[in-house]
Formats: C-alpha cells, structure tokens, sequence
C-alpha cells in the first residue's frame, strides 16, 4: 500500500505535462491575472475621481432651484386666445 504502480506515476507524469507544458500556460496565465488586477485598480481609481467631482459639485449641500418660468408660458391655453 505504500509503494506506487506505474499506473499512478502515469497520472502524476499526465498532470505535469498539463500544468507545466505547452507553451507556458502558467506564463500566461499570470499575465492575464496581473492585467486584470490593473485593470480593476484604473476603473477604482476613475470610480473615486467622479465621486470627488460630485462632492466638490455638492459642497454646499443645496439643490440648485428649477429655473423660473416668464409669464408668457405660465398662461393657460384659453388665456393666449386673441381678444374679441
């Protein structure tokens, strides 16, 4: 129970190839990984930039107020009506 077939050494000799062969598969594989982590950190600082912006937009804490309508567009329909 102790020792290893040569069909157990077969497997680890098969998942070996996988891991380590081909190419550099783990190369790039940590390639990936590395421009993905860039990538989130360039989108969390843009995220923090706009939330800056809007702070300092919102200092004051005040809503600016709806602009004010002139008196020719306060009027009702039947009030334009030309006299008779």
């Amino acid at each position: 129970m102790g020792s290893l077939s040569i069909w157990h050494w077969l497997i680890v000799l098969v998942v070996v190839l996988v891991v380590f062969g081909g190419g550099g598969k783990i190369t790039t594989l940590m390639g990936d990984v590395a421009k993905g982590i860039k990538s989130f950190k360039k989108h969390m600082a843009d995220d923090e930039s706009l939330e800056e912006q809007a702070a300092t937009r919102n200092a004051g804490g005040h809503i600016a107020p709806p602009p004010v309508a002139t008196a020719a567009e306060t009027r009702a329909p039947a009030d334009q009506s030309t006299p008779r």
